[in-house]
């Protein structure tokens, strides 16, 4: 049963998507899931829609605007600040000044490195969900 709005998906490789989708399912996490495969459709679906996401996972690497550039175009929006979505970066290559970048030039809840194999992105996934199921927040 889900009790929260739908999980954000940007990311543009569909495997990845479809690893997420599993694992939240195994997790028995059963919010509808949004995936949007480039920044542009996922700023308009945000800026756009009537649901309340419960969190955004997006990839640094997307056509088009990257994650970085996304997240810095909805921190300029006020309307899009009010919706206090929580945003994690969820990428596979990570470098120290694009981690840095994220937390200091804009709003983010988290950046991950995405796991090598199976078990640990289930690890780290089930811990992103556990975090912001049990955080304080103001959309729920």
């Amino acid at each position: 049963m889900a009790i929260f709005g739908p999980v954000v998906i940007i990311e543009d490789d569909i495997d990845d998507k479809e690893i997420l989708e599993e694992i939240l399912r195994e997790l028995n996490f059963m919010n509808k899931i949004v995936w949007l495969k480039n920044s542009h459709d996922a700023f308009d679906y945000l800026h756009n829609t009537s649901d309340e996401p419960f969190v955004i996972f997006s990839d640094i690497n997307l056509p088009g605007l990257s994650g970085i550039q996304l997240k810095k175009k909805i921190d300029e929006d006020k309307e899009m600040r009010k919706k206090s979505i929580p945003f994690i970066f969820y990428s596979t290559s990570v470098s120290q000044q694009t981690v840095k970048e994220a937390y200091t030039e804009m709003t983010v809840q988290g950046f991950f490195q995405k796991g090598s194999n199976y078990a640990e992105i289930k690890k780290q996934v089930a811990i992103i969900l556990q975090y912001w199921q049990t955080c304080r927040h103001p959309n729920y």
